[in-house]
This record gives structure tokens, C-alpha cells and sequence, in this order.
């Protein structure tokens, strides 16, 4: 009988999250301030100084502290699972596996940083955090970090989210966090949008605006990230350190292409990051990374790589990414997650280095491929992550047509429990594809910021 479920016992969980700026063969260009453009750290109000530290580190490994790996064993380690009923459905050579991460308390990966991120400001003395959300994922694991240590939470959510997803809004106050619909008159970047457009959807980089904004006017107060920045994707290597271990030890193999969504990045990242380490250093030239984006969002497949802002207003740091323009405003897409104008710029890097691969995919096929995995594994996706069964899919369909057992490691960001709305809307034929239109990307990419070569 082959086995199904491979898992690291609990003593076995990483004790330290791995940072890839030790390892890259070039260093990730430094952060522009919003304001001045000249290279910098980020700027004081934004993040606590541990955050900001790990940040800008390029020690190879952080300590986890025990306060945080206590409350990563209440669903830490997470499974790897080998998909026989996908791969029978699929009539394919191909092995695939999947690291599911739905498992946590707020159904996804997004907790791993966001305990973390909890501590943090606890053990600074702050009371307060902001933050954004597009599909709620991430606010609802803040929510659960900040309930954890004692921390009051203002969550900015994406309009369109808001609405499309009400039950991650109550999830979060549940968990004692408010959550406002953004754009909101809470701030004077809410009310300048509302007051150029009030029927306005929200975009996450609007979002971002509103909770750093709200961040810098109160003294108590600090911003927290849910992606795209350094220290958000090294404490998800998390999941990456796991899977290596469990997958080299018990599954006896290592994958020859990994899939994953990405939205401001830092679920496939946390997964790949470990793995791309070997990719660099020569040990595993062959491995495919693949970054799995929607067509209605195509950050790296269409963007630009250019220096913008991390938000709409520019109070965020500019990061030299792939982009949309930091003013762009996304269709309202079901996958609230995978709709940010810009991207990690880890990801960018190793996307311009030749490392890893961009692949877009629209949102009916996506929607098709999650359908595909619920009726063989039996497991009701996340919108976004089905974007990447989507491609997984596709890749063991060639495996079909070649006759290779190639195995693919797929990393499943989380449920879609709270997204019942969309499958309904795609059951019943309501769901429409939404592909980015290239003039509208043109137009978006007209105001990057004019930051002065180095």
C-alpha cells in the first residue's frame, strides 16, 4: 500500500526560519524612501525595530522564538499529502504532492507570519497594529495572532471583499479585531478616493494606504504587512523547511517542478525558498519553479519590472519589482488574494535572474481545476490556490502526454470555505473571465515614480 500522508512530529519542526539574501548570487536592491527616493531602510513608524531588523538581515538563519513555535504547534506541522485520487482522475504518470496549509485556525498559510509579526510588537510595547486585507485571509490570521498576544487590530479590507466575503469579516471579530470596507472615511486617503469615485471596489494598494496612514497618525500604533517584504516570506520558509525534511525523509524524493500561486507572494515563497537555495548552488540545476498569477492581475507576466511604491497614496516604501502601477485598480476577481499591483521583490529577483518562472492563468479555468480537486481529493480550495491546482494540473497532463513520472510538489495555500460564493457563482455559470487589458496596464505604468539612478 502506498502512503498517503507523510508528517514530521512535533519536535521535528523547524527551530529557525531560513533567509535567501544569504544566498543570492546578487543582493536585492535597497528600498527607495517614499518620499526622498534615495536608498533606505524602512522608515521608523512603520514597523517594529525586530521586524525591521529581519528585514534588511542576511544572516542565512533566525531563531523562531519558543513563544512563537508554542503557538505554531497548535496545527504546525502541517501535511504533505500524495495525491493518488488527483493522479488516478488524471490518468497520469506524473507523482504529485501537496503541502496543505489549510489546516491552521484561520484556514490558511498566513498565520505562520502572522504570530510571529503578533510577538513581535507585543514584546516592543505596542498596543495597537493596522493592517489591509484583500480576501480576508490575512486579516483573519492577524486577528488570531493579535488575540494570542493581547494586541488591538483596525483591518482594512478591500471593498469588493468586504461584501463578496462577509464571514471573514465576522471572522476577524470574532477574534476581537474591527474591520472597515476600503476605501473608508477613516482616513484622508479613504476620503479622497471616495470623493473621486464613492462607488469605488478597493484595490489592496488603497488598502495599504488607509492602514499606514492610520499607522503613522497614532502614537500607539504600528503597521503590519501580510506579504510581498522580506521578513513576511522568511518566516514563511516555515512551510519550505518542513516539506524539504518530510519529503527527502519519508516520501524518499524531491520534486522536479513546484506550483504555486502568487499574489504578493509569500505562500509560494515560503514554500520554494529552501528548494530554490539548491537551484542556485548548482546541487538541483533542473527544478522548476513555477509563479501562478491571474490573467485579470498579471503582475510579473505583464508588468513592468520598474521602481513604485508598495501603495496607492506613496507612503509606502519603493521597491524595485514587477508591477501594474501602484495605482491600478483590479476587476473584481474572486481571488481577493492574487489582486496587489506589485510583487515580492525576492520573487522579482529571482524571476530576473532566471530561477523561477511567471505562468497567468484565467479565473473560469481556475475555477475548473478546483472543481477537478474537491471531487478527487475531496479538499474545497481557496480561489487563489486554485490557481495553482490549475497549472498542476496542466503539468501532469503533459507527464500524460509524455509518458514521464515527473513529481510535482504543489503548495496549497489554503480552504475555500469562506468562498462559497464564487464556487456557486462558477456552478451556476455566472463566473466570467476577466483578462487585464494591455492599454489599461500602459496607462497604470505612466505614473511610476522618477527614482534617480544609482
Amino acid at each position: 500500500m502506498e502512503k498517503t500522508k507523510f508528517t514530521l512530529d512535533e519536535k521535528d519542526m523547524p527551530t529557525q526560519w531560513y533567509n535567501i539574501q544569504a544566498d543570492l548570487p546578487e543582493p536585492l536592491p535597497p528600498l527607495r524612501h517614499p518620499q526622498t527616493m534615495e536608498p533606505t531602510i524602512l522608515p521608523p513608524p512603520l514597523f517594529c525595530d525586530e521586524i525591521n531588523k529581519q528585514e534588511f538581515s542576511t544572516e542565512r538563519w533566525i531563531d523562531i522564538p519558543e513563544e512563537v513555535q508554542a503557538i505554531y504547534r497548535t496545527w504546525r506541522p502541517t501535511v504533505l499529502h500524495r495525491a493518488h485520487r488527483l493522479e488516478k482522475a488524471l490518468d497520469t504518470p506524473a507523482k504529485i504532492f501537496y503541502k496543505y496549509e489549510g489546516t491552521s485556525q484561520a484556514g490558511s498559510h498566513k498565520p505562520n507570519t502572522a504570530v510571529a509579526q503578533a510577538y513581535y510588537n507585543k514584546k516592543a510595547g505596542i498596543k495597537r497594529l493596522t493592517t489591509e486585507t484583500g480576501a480576508g485571509q490575512w486579516g483573519s490570521a492577524l486577528s488570531m495572532g493579535c488575540m494570542f498576544f493581547g494586541i488591538e487590530l483596525k483591518v482594512y479590507m478591500v471593498k469588493v471583499s468586504f461584501y463578496q466575503k462577509p464571514y471573514r469579516r465576522i471572522l476577524m471579530e470574532t477574534w476581537g479585531a474591527t474591520c472597515v470596507p476600503s476605501p473608508s472615511p477613516d482616513t484622508k486617503t479613504g476620503q479622497a478616493v471616495l470623493a473621486r469615485d464613492p462607488e469605488c471596489t478597493g484595490s489592496l494598494g488603497m488598502a495599504i494606504s488607509e492602514a499606514v496612514e492610520d499607522a503613522a497618525t497614532h502614537d500607539d500604533t504600528k503597521y503590519s504587512l501580510g506579504s510581498v517584504l522580506n521578513h513576511v516570506l522568511l518566516h514563511q520558509t516555515v512551510i519550505g523547511l518542513e516539506t524539504k525534511k518530510v519529503m527527502m525523509e519519508q516520501a524518499d524524493t524531491y520534486p522536479d517542478i513546484i506550483v504555486g500561486c502568487i499574489g504578493g507572494g509569500s505562500n509560494f515563497a515560503g514554500m520554494y525558498l529552501p528548494f530554490v537555495k539548491d537551484k542556485i548552488d548548482g546541487t538541483k540545476p533542473d527544478l522548476r519553479i513555477i509563479n501562478v498569477e491571474p490573467t485579470s492581475c498579471p503582475t510579473v507576466t505583464k508588468g513592468l519590472y520598474a521602481w513604485d511604491y508598495g501603495d496607492v497614496a506613496g507612503l509606502a516604501p519603493i521597491a524595485l519589482m514587477y508591477t501594474l502601477g501602484h495605482d491600478f485598480i483590479p476587476p473584481p476577481v474572486h481571488a481577493g488574494g492574487l489582486r496587489y499591483h506589485g510583487m515580492a521583490p525576492i520573487i522579482c529577483h529571482l524571476h530576473k535572474l532566471g530561477f523561477v518562472e511567471a505562468r497567468a492563468v484565467p479565473q473560469l479555468a481556475t475555477f475548473e481545476a478546483g472543481i477537478t480537486f474537491a471531487r478527487s481529493e475531496g479538499i474545497v480550495s481557496a480561489p487563489e490556490t486554485n490557481h495553482a491546482i490549475r497549472v498542476t494540473i496542466d503539468e501532469a497532463l503533459k507527464c500524460k502526454e509524455t509518458g514521464e513520472a515527473k513529481t510535482i510538489l504543489l503548495a496549497h495555500s489554503g480552504h475555500g470555505h469562506f468562498d462559497m460564493a464564487a464556487y456557486e457563482a462558477y456552478l451556476s455559470g455566472k463566473l466570467k473571465d476577466y483578462d487585464y487589458p494591455e492599454e489599461k496596464v500602459k496607462e497604470a505604468l505612466a505614473h511610476l515614480p522618477q527614482v534617480p539612478q544609482s
